[in-house]
């Protein structure tokens, strides 16, 4: 595990490279998918998802962001709602699904370069991921205590 130091003027330090290093070379670490911990110099606490936070916020600033007024609201509603941890549960779920479903789109891209029966695996492949998606979704519902019924009054 890389460890990455914070002092107290705010500055972080990659032990592994023994220099300081910015909020957007961290950024890059987890683009490249490779696993570290962000700890306070002085209490050795682990400050990760406070500096994930701060990637993400500093992402939303600029540019087009990824979560809407609508999403956050939502998200900050959850907050010791009875139904958080499915929340929580769910998100990561749906993200993993996501993750997985653009490697492989991606593999499949790939090969399709070298030959071309790819009608049929976007069929089977969206096909799956329907099914999938929706497992996902009625997992989260049957865990927040609402019925598909409800859920789909609700539309």
């Amino acid at each position: 595990m890389r460890i990455i130091k914070k002092y107290p003027n705010r500055r972080l330090y990659d032990t592994e490279q023994s220099r300081y290093i910015t909020l957007v070379d961290l950024q890059q670490l987890v683009m490249e998918g490779q696993e570290f911990q962000v700890k306070d110099a002085n209490t050795d606490a682990d400050l990760t998802r406070n500096i994930l936070l701060q990637i993400i916020a500093e992402q939303e600033s600029g540019g087009k962001p990824m979560f809407t007024t609508d999403i956050l609201l939502g998200i900050i509603r959850f907050y010791g709602d009875s139904v958080q941890d499915a929340l929580t549960q769910y998100l990561q779920q749906s993200l993993s699904l996501f993750e997985d479903q653009q490697k492989a789109f991606q593999e499949q891209l790939r090969g399709a370069v070298e030959d071309n029966p790819m009608s049929s695996w976007f069929t089977d492949m969206t096909k799956k991921n329907l099914e999938i998606w929706q497992d996902v979704q009625s997992s989260f519902f049957k865990a927040a205590g609402m019925s598909e019924d409800t859920k789909n009054k609700d539309k």
